[in-house]
């Protein structure tokens, strides 16, 4: 066995390592908020975001990715291809143990700036300071205030909205029969309008902006129609108090953490499987090109690994996000979704960095902050912050410390 084949090999799996931590870190925010809201409990929540996960990956996930992750750094400036295979699987394996470490200590980090910022100290050893795109490191240090800041006014706005339209009004049942399928209009609108442009398949549809909006407007209005019927149903009169209303959200909140974890699927499977590819591509073809096709294989074993991380430690994250931030109902879960989802869908396509992670953290502090700073318990949240901010120089510390002993133990 030559060292082509060797590292693909290990590549796979430090892939499925990523593709693990992926989804007990990372995925678990989509169903945190479902669960501290008690809308589902952690088993319905590991097993509904474990399959929606695969089948984002597998079925929407991108089958072309870009072999540098987030075009962070110019392979053009390192000659020796197998130093980039050797770099790439370094990052993959120091990425792989931050976001774990992040995982068992029950702290959310971003798996993207985690990668980011192992595949940077990979590139500043073998290329030197100019292999590094630092006008795109910056935008990512931009996107750590961008996405919860944005995410948390968002979802201030929202459940703001809901207690004054809704919750404190005398005859708020009514109140919220008139406007529950109102917001289920503009979330459908939105989970359309992310899916024809977030997702690999959406963009494979190259459709023009005025027929996706005239496809979002129209399930807009179908989704209105249909919610005026079912709300109802659920609710029947004023004597469901409070309870009536939260229950009106709670099938809206796990609609939107479906979506949430059906698009993280398809969009952060590429965190774990890019390096992979450009592993796969160095073996094959001694060369490295901008981009690569992922054959099936990869991409279900990047569904597994969110799969199985799901599965075996999803809930630790779940309990941070969705418990200790804030206390949260169906009215408070819902806004939070509401304002992750909207986040990553406005900064992604206005071409803004932004993190999955951040945002869903973001929008259950902009939830609290709606009932008073008391209502958020920042002890926690300064913990979280200080993993966000610790993510990339750690990630890429250790990724230099394993390229440099495996490029050692190469090169002699």
């Amino acid at each position: 066995m030559d060292i082509y084949d060797l590292f693909l090999y290990m590549s796979v799996g430090a892939g499925f390592l990523m593709a693990f931590n992926l989804g007990a870190n990372d995925v678990a925010n989509s169903m945190a908020s479902a669960v501290g809201a008690r809308a589902i409990t952690v088993k319905q929540a590991v097993f509904i975001a474990g399959i929606l996960n695969f089948v984002g990956a597998v079925f929407l996930g991108s089958h072309v990715t870009a072999t540098i992750s987030k075009g962070i750094i110019n392979p053009e400036v390192i000659a020796d291809p197998k130093l980039i295979m050797i770099g790439m699987f370094a990052s993959l394996l120091a990425a792989g143990l931050w976001v774990l470490v992040a995982t068992l200590t029950s702290l959310p980090v971003s798996s993207t700036h985690s990668i980011v910022g192992a595949i940077t100290g990979f590139g500043l050893v073998a290329g030197g300071p100019d292999v590094v795109n630092w006008l795109k490191m910056g935008g990512i240090v931009l996107s750590w205030i961008i996405s919860p800041f944005f995410a948390a006014a968002i979802a201030y706005f929202i459940f703001t909205h809901i207690r004054r339209y809704i919750l404190f009004k005398r005859h708020f049942i009514q109140q919220a029969k008139k406007w529950a399928p109102i917001w289920v209009a503009i979330t459908l609108s939105m989970i359309s309008l992310s899916f024809l442009y977030k997702t690999p398949v959406g963009k494979a549809l190259g459709l023009h902006w005025l027929t996706s909006l005239g496809i979002a407007a129209a399930l807009s209005f179908a989704a209105w129609a249909a919610a005026r019927h079912f709300v109802s149903k659920f609710v029947l009169d004023e004597e469901e108090g409070a309870e009536g209303v939260e229950r009106i959200f709670r099938k809206m909140q796990v609609g939107t953490s479906c979506y949430v974890a059906l698009s993280q699927g398809a969009n952060d499977v590429a965190n774990a499987i890019g390096p992979v590819a450009a592993i796969y591509l160095i073996a094959k073809e001694h060369m490295l090109l901008a981009k690569a096709e992922v054959p099936w294989p990869m991409l279900v074993l990047g569904g597994l690994g969110i799969a199985v991380g799901i599965a075996v430690l999803g809930h630790k994250v779940m309990s941070t996000v969705g418990e200790k931030i804030t206390t949260l109902t169906n009215t408070r879960g819902f806004a939070v979704d509401f304002g992750a989802a909207s986040t990553v869908l406005i900064a992604s396509n206005l071409g803004l960095p932004v993190s999955t992670t951040h945002a869903a953290v973001g929008g259950v502090v902009g939830v609290g902050l709606a009932r008073g700073f008391s209502a958020v318990d920042f002890r926690v949240l300064l913990r979280i912050v200080a993993y966000w901010v610790a993510t990339v120089p750690i990630a890429a510390l250790t990724s230099i410390v394993i390229f440099v002993l495996l490029k050692w133990l190469c090169y002699g």
